[in-house]
């Protein structure tokens, strides 16, 4: 890479993925059909093996990550769980086990066998036993004493704990709020404050950051919405400013910038890419256009019209356009930001606007939602494809990373709400136009609040609503 004296640390390391990134996609433009069509095919065979063999055993290597075990369990059952496929019996039962152990007698899940409760690891524990589905899973989970664990991590600011003397953050509200949604356990005791605190962590930018007073990112804005809308207060959000930011995330690469002036990397796929999947959800609940779209042409927004596959010469349109050899011409195009243009019609103070979130939690999965996608789903596809995806198994960061169970989960949960961001009707598969490369690609639809699959969270709601 030639040298640029006169640039930052982050502006070099930004052309530096720049120039991997396009190569990679210019490489891909000049292979032959047959090469480009294995190039963008889904290896689910090496990805369920990869993953199946980190749910038996890992290397010494992750003890750092010991205190995060029902979080690799999370990350490894949703994954296959994405893929449609199911584990064997013997290690079904096995991760049912283990995360009974990770149960602690006073409730909540720590994060291995005898450690110590934490919001992070209920969460993970929570959904991969939804994930696994079924009443030997569900029942293992005790409502009665998670319910008291929560409460005890309830502050008076109105935010949550992440565990005893822990961290006060949006990502301990939205986890804490979830898990009690999906276990139905929700009440007026853990909601009260929790809005007012989220909303005091909404930035000037309009992303969400962690806590009062830092900056905004994608995960903690993915949760702060989220959180708000379990608990029926999304009215209260600038939701004109946040849609403002994280369009604005989706860089020239094709896939997502956790914060501004940051790199691109894969697991913002979800976490950016859910926050679209939530705001199309709110729009079908509320029964009219949220937003209004600059030209679809302007804002990279292709859509699909046909039922044809999408070939990979024709995802690369805009890619092919761009002076991928030089700095100069990407420096350029980023500057330029795009021309996403958004801005709320309802007015965020009006009551009428508010969201029914029994029906954003179950009923509106199923209604027809006709608001066009706020991002470009085929550019985020083949970024995922093309420059997250390992052949051999799992997924990855960014080029030059390594692959892991963290990012092969964020990496697939993205492409997944990617292949279902132009559905008109949840019930109906997406066109085949609507997903990069064979449609053998195509991802169980996942229910966005929760990240997880969306008819193992139709199991655990008619579970929970029983018991």
């Amino acid at each position: 890479m030639e040298s640029f004296p006169s640039l930052t640390v982050s502006q070099r390391d930004q052309l530096s993925v720049e120039q991997q990134v396009f190569n990679i996609y210019k490489s891909f433009y000049n292979m032959p059909p047959s090469s480009q069509s294995f190039m963008l095919e889904l290896q689910r065979e090496n990805h369920v093996e990869f993953l199946t063999k980190g749910l038996k055993q890992l290397g010494p290597s992750f003890c750092v990550l010991d205190a995060n075990r029902p979080w690799i369990c999370y990350w490894i059952l949703h994954s296959i769980a994405l893929m449609d496929e199911f584990l064997d019996p013997e290690l079904e039962d096995n991760t049912i086990d283990f995360l009974s152990r990770c149960q602690d007698p006073n409730g909540g899940y720590g994060g291995g066998p005898g450690q110590m409760p934490h919001l992070a690891t209920t969460y993970a524990a929570v959904n991969s036993l939804v994930t696994l589905g079924g009443d030997q899973a569900l029942s293992s989970i005790n409502r009665e004493k998670l319910y008291t664990f929560l409460r005890q991590m309830k502050d008076p600011s109105g935010g949550f704990r992440m565990h005893d003397g822990g961290e006060i953050d949006v990502r301990a509200c939205y986890t804490a709020i979830s898990v009690a949604s999906l276990l139905n356990i929700l009440d007026d005791n853990l909601v009260q404050n929790v809005g007012n605190y989220i909303l005091s962590c909404q930035t000037y930018e309009g992303g969400i950051a962690g806590e009062p007073g830092s900056e905004a990112h994608g995960g903690y804005t993915f949760c702060g919405l989220a959180a708000m809308i379990l608990i029926n207060e999304v009215d209260r959000l600038d939701l004109s400013s946040l849609i403002d930011w994280v369009v604005f995330r989706q860089g020239v690469e094709g896939g997502f910038q956790g914060r501004t002036n940051k790199l691109v990397d894969g697991c913002y796929s979800f976490w950016q890419g859910g926050v679209f999947a939530l705001l199309k959800r709110l729009h079908a609940t509320k029964g009219e256009q949220p937003v209004l779209l600059g030209d679809e042409e302007d804002n990279g927004a292709q859509s699909p019209q046909t039922d044809g596959e999408v070939s990979g010469a024709e995802s690369l349109q805009t890619v092919a356009a761009l002076d991928v050899a030089g700095g100069e011409g990407l420096n350029e195009k980023l500057s330029q930001g795009g021309s996403h243009s958004a801005s709320v019609v309802c007015d965020q103070h009006d009551t009428s606007c508010r969201v029914n979130v029994d029906n954003i939690d179950n009923s509106s999965s199923m209604r027809q939602a006709k608001m066009k996608p706020l991002f470009n789903s085929l550019a985020l596809q083949q970024y995922i494809l093309l420059c997250s995806q390992e052949l051999d198994g799992g997924l990855r960061d960014k080029p030059g990373k390594s692959r892991d169970h963290y990012h092969t989960c964020y990496c697939l949960s993205g492409l997944s709400v990617c292949q279902h961001s132009w559905s008109e009707d949840e019930d109906s598969p997406p066109l085949p136009s609507a997903v990069l490369g064979p449609y053998s690609n195509l991802l169980e639809p996942i229910h966005p609040l929760y990240n997880v699959v969306l008819d193992r969270y139709q199991e655990a709601h008619e579970f929970f609503t029983r018991s």
